[in-house]
Formats: structure tokens, C-alpha cells, sequence
């Protein structure tokens, strides 16, 4: 895909989860990515607003800038802004969103092209009470299955920034040596989600069905305490049916 096309579908993305209907994101919330090339990515600047950006409000960056980020410690804050303004490639460009780190770093997974970060109200609800990690680990229905994968990672509160950029990398690495696939979907503690995936289709898909979830899960766990979740052997076996494989090809997921 050339980079123009990249870049095109990478604002579309970025509005669609910025409209306002849909309550993923508001003022300068959230931030989106895409992978340009295996040397470099483009990344919401810092302050822009999903549902209005434009080229001005993005700026491309190198990995080999970010990337070598995620193995310091004890960084300044000042030493890391001076490491986003250097990761541009073009000096014209706006200071990178804090959270360019962990898109870096997720952009470098198997078939990820994508990244959307939003805080979505009904995703927040969750994430902001007592029922964040179960929601993570169980589903509820099947097409949470088929869109967001059979877990969703889970990451306690930490702050924006490098040390939360760590614990994803962290989280989602142990994850795939415990399932042997990247996540769809990585919920944030107190903070909000990031859905990732080879299109931004597959992004849009995947976090529409979150708030759909997390807005079931909270209805169910209002009426009977918790809801009636899937066990892991229907999960399993829903997430290996060649049907439902057929169908996240024919949706772009």
C-alpha cells in the first residue's frame, strides 16, 4: 500500500472514531497510527482531535527513534519529550502524542498496520470499576469472539506516558506466549482501550464491538450481579470455526 493510501485511511480511521454519536473520544482524546513502512509510522500529534484531523495534525516518525524507548528506565520527562521531537522525520512536523511509544511498539506485531486508542464511555464504565479484568478475560457472546479475539489484554493503571508504554509491551507479550496470537483488543485500567489489527476496518470493527460488550456486560452485571458468560471450550471452539473465519475475511477483520 503506498504511503499516501496509508495515510488517507489513516485520517478516515481517526474520524470515524472521533464522531461524536459515537462517544469513543472527545476535545484531544485518543490517537491513532499506521505503519508506513518497516522503517517508519504516522501518528496523531499531540492536541489534535480525532473527529477534525488533518495532515497538519499528524506527524511521521522513525521506530529506530522510539522503540529502543521501551528498555530505559529512570527517563526524565524532558528527556522523553526531546526523544519524540527527534523520532519526526521531518522537523516541520508536530511534537508526537506521548503515546507514539507503545503505537511504535504495536505496529511491529504480526499483521498490525493499524492502531486506534480511544476512551470510549461505555468501555470506561468497567475499566473504572471493580469488573475491568473479568470483562478482559471473559466474553459474553459470540461475535466479541470473532472481533475481539477470545481475551482481551488487560493492563492496570499506569500513567501516560513511557512507564505505560512498558506495561503494554509487557502485557501483550505475555499474552501471546500464553495464546500464540496477537490481541485485537487491549484494555487500559481507568483509562480506555487500543484496538489494533491489519486494517482500519478491523480497528473500527473491533472497538465498536468492545463498547458493544462492555454496554452488555454492564446491563447483566445490573440484573443478575454479573452476566452469563461463554465457557472457555464454546469460546475456543467459536474462535476456530472456519465459518466465523470466513466471515472476519469478508468484514476486513
Amino acid at each position: 500500500m503506498a504511503a499516501t493510501e496509508t495515510l488517507g485511511k489513516m485520517l478516515e480511521l481517526s474520524r470515524q472514531l472521533g464522531r461524536e454519536e459515537r462517544k469513543l473520544a472527545i476535545l484531544g482524546e485518543g490517537n491513532t497510527s499506521a505503519r508506513l513502512s518497516a522503517d517508519s509510522f504516522v501518528v496523531k500529534a499531540s492536541g489534535s482531535s480525532l473527529s477534525t484531523l488533518s495532515e497538519s495534525g499528524i506527524a511521521e516518525c522513525g521506530f529506530g527513534n522510539l522503540l529502543p524507548l521501551l528498555a530505559s528506565e529512570g527517563m526524565t520527562d524532558a528527556a522523553i519529550d526531546e526523544a519524540l521531537f527527534a523520532a519526526r522525520v521531518s522537523t516541520d512536523a508536530k511534537k508526537p502524542s506521548v503515546e507514539a511509544i507503545f503505537h511504535a511498539y504495536l505496529l511491529t506485531l504480526p499483521g498490525v498496520n493499524f492502531v486506534g486508542h480511544t476512551h470510549p464511555v461505555a468501555v470506561n464504565v468497567l475499566l473504572c470499576s471493580k469488573h475491568g479484568r473479568t470483562f478482559a478475560a471473559r466474553r459474553t457472546f459470540p461475535d466479541e469472539i470473532v472481533c475481539c479475539g477470545v481475551e482481551s489484554v488487560f493492563v492496570p493503571y499506569t500513567d501516560p506516558g513511557l512507564k505505560l508504554s512498558q506495561a503494554i509491551k509487557l502485557a501483550v507479550e505475555e499474552y501471546i506466549a500464553r495464546l500464540s496470537r496477537p490481541p485485537r483488543i487491549i484494555l487500559l485500567e481507568n483509562h480506555g482501550i487500543i484496538a489494533l489489527g491489519a486494517t482500519p476496518e478491523a480497528v473500527i470493527a473491533s472497538t465498536l464491538m468492545a463498547v458493544k460488550a462492555a454496554e452488555i456486560f454492564a446491563g447483566a452485571a445490573a440484573i443478575a450481579g454479573e452476566p452469563q458468560f461463554l465457557t472457555p471450550e464454546q469460546v475456543e471452539r467459536i474462535a476456530g470455526r472456519p465459518d466465523e473465519h470466513y466471515r472476519q475475511k469478508a468484514l476486513g477483520i
